[in-house]
């Protein structure tokens, strides 16, 4: 807090001693009497310095206070101002939320919240200063996570020029395989015609040059048949006989040559070479590329505590069943229930909300986007939900495999459990693709497919053995991440530096894999309290892994922390 200065004061000479100075005139070596003092500014201003703050359009909204209510071990009252709505106080509390808004942000955004108080209302209980060490400690912690974040941002910046030249030189190099392709065909085919050219024309001269034999033949023999008269009966017979032969041969290389008819050199196009240089759009795609957390290291988390939230409604008719957890972007937890035929919505203390009843038990659930989920249902259906201020289904499609575990949300697509391995489908219902085997035939998967969750670039899909395989979006595998200390492994989810978890159903264990497919360990063992896991969500605002188990009414929260 600023405190008063032994200044003398340069405008009147005055030594007086005044129990406040201004701030500002201070820092100008005057010394003038303090009437005000603002909290905000941490600054006493004299009367003429309290007008100009007033008049200073971005500190109108500052609450000035008298001098003495600055003093050490009086209550400072401080007006902060609404983040969405900066010309309103904060003056409620929402308890579903656990957070201080304005009275328009209740009305807009939280008027069906439960818990609505104004702020003289609240009940503080908490050790208020431990919550501030907390904070002080978490806002030092993520100011260096910052700064780390933004060197490297600055360090990817810095490589898309590099990465920019290495696209030119490779359009370029495109363009010179192109081109010399081109000329290489060129080549063979000009080669092509002085082949064929040479023989045509060594053909046409050995055919010129045997006309040529005929035709002084035929002139010899008629010069001969013209003497035949002066010859007895028998040399004419003989003349005749050897003209009608050298007739006949002549008659035989002309109709032979009629019947070659006349040479000629075409060049016929290969016009399919030309259609795919012509009806190709471009030489490749330039794309931007987002390799999710690349930035981030994956870490060796542990338990730093631990509590179980009863998800069982009053109106379930049996015991609950979570098949599979999904958390939409807002934070908001989904619930599939598969013995109760419904989803639940929880708020964020994880207390149900809603539930819309299914018309047959759910086997996964995922979020599309857009405030829908969708949820796969034993009758081969997957069902879209709205989870706007109410849940509502929107459509459904038709799949195969509804009797097995799992379904997530890739890019625009459904990733499917079936008996086999994995279908992948359109939004539509369409069949994309089915993965079951790898390049060389093998099988990709140990055992029945599980649940599934989306980590960048990667669709990781658990199967009922000691693991789970890393799937690339063309279905190919990318990695494995497998441990013997895991028995048939179901839920699986990834925390936001990367590091993956999975659980073991019998093994009663959770698992670590970094993203290189390394195991950091178990973050909960056999002896922890787990009995039979069944499906996982890491809850991204929380930094919670949330566990449900087979036939359990409780739903197991984990924070974590490395």
């Amino acid at each position: 807090m600023a405190e008063g200065g032994d200044l003398t004061s340069k405008k009147d000479g005055s030594d007086a001693d005044f129990k406040y100075t201004c701030t500002p005139c201070g820092d100008d070596d005057i010394r003038e009497e303090a009437v005000k003092f603002c909290p905000v500014c941490d600054e006493y201003l004299c009367t003429s310095c309290t007008r100009q703050h007033g008049r200073r359009k971005a500190l109108r909204s500052h609450t000035l206070q008298d001098c003495d209510a600055s003093t050490k071990g009086s209550t400072v009252t401080m007006v902060n101002k609404c983040r969405y709505h900066p010309d309103r106080d904060i003056e409620m509390y929402c308890g579903e939320h656990d957070m201080v808004y304005c009275t328009k942000c209740i009305a807009t955004n939280h008027r069906a919240c439960s818990g609505i108080l104004n702020l003289e209302d609240v009940d503080i209980t908490s050790n208020q200063q431990n919550d501030i060490e907390r904070l002080s400690s978490d806002m030092v912690n993520i100011q260096k996570r910052l700064e780390d974040t933004e060197r490297n941002m600055q360090t990817n910046n810095n490589s898309i020029e590099e990465q920019r030249n290495d696209v030119i030189s490779q359009v370029e190099a495109i363009e010179r395989d192109l081109v010399q392709h081109i000329q290489k065909l060129k080549h063979e085919a000009l080669e092509a015609l002085e082949t064929e050219y040479t023989l045509i024309k060594e053909e046409l001269a050995t055919n010129i040059s045997q006309i040529s034999k005929v035709k002084q033949e035929i002139e010899k023999t008629t010069s001969q048949l013209q003497t035949a008269h002066n010859l007895n009966a028998r040399e004419q017979f003989v003349q005749t006989k050897l003209t009608q032969q050298t007739v006949n041969d002549a008659m035989k290389v002309f109709e032979q040559s009629e019947d070659k008819g006349r040479v000629c050199l075409r060049f016929t196009e290969n016009t399919e070479l030309k259609s795919i240089i012509r009806t190709s759009t471009c030489l490749g795609r330039v794309q931007k590329v987002t390799e999710k957390n690349s930035l981030l290291t994956s870490k060796v988390y542990k338990v730093s505590s631990r509590k179980e939230i009863n998800v069982k409604m009053t109106n379930d008719s049996n015991q609950c069943y979570i098949i599979d957890i999904c958390q939409l972007a807002d934070g908001t937890i989904i619930l599939a229930d598969y013995y109760n035929k419904r989803i639940k919505r929880l708020n964020v203390n994880y207390n149900i909300k809603d539930c819309l009843d299914l018309e047959s038990s759910p086997r996964g659930i995922c979020y599309t986007g857009n405030f829908e989920v969708a949820v796969k249902l034993v009758n081969r259906k997957v069902w879209f939900i709205s989870v706007g201020s109410s849940l509502s289904k929107v459509r459904d499609i038709s799949v195969t495999g509804g009797d097995y575990n799992g379904m997530t949300y890739c890019d625009g697509e459904l990733w499917v459990s079936d008996v086999n391995g994995v279908n992948v489908y359109s939004m539509t219902g369409t069949l994309i693709k089915t993965i079951n085997n790898g390049v060389n035939g093998q099988r990709i998967f140990k055992s029945n497919i599980q649940q599934k969750v989306v980590n960048g670039d990667t669709v990781i899909v658990t199967d009922y053995s000691d693991g789970a395989v890393c799937l690339n979006r063309d279905g190919t595998v990318k990695r494995e991440l497998r441990d013997k200390r895991l028995a048939i492994t179901r839920g699986v989810c990834v925390a936001n530096g990367g590091t993956m978890f999975i659980c073991g159903g019998t093994s009663h264990n959770i698992m670590m894999f970094d993203r290189d497919g390394k195991c950091l360990g178990e973050l909960v063992d056999n002896q922890g309290g787990l009995k039979n896991p069944l499906a996982m969500c890491y809850d991204k605002k929380k930094n919670c892994v949330l566990v449900a188990s087979v036939s359990s009414d409780n739903l197991v929260v984990l924070s974590i922390s490395h």
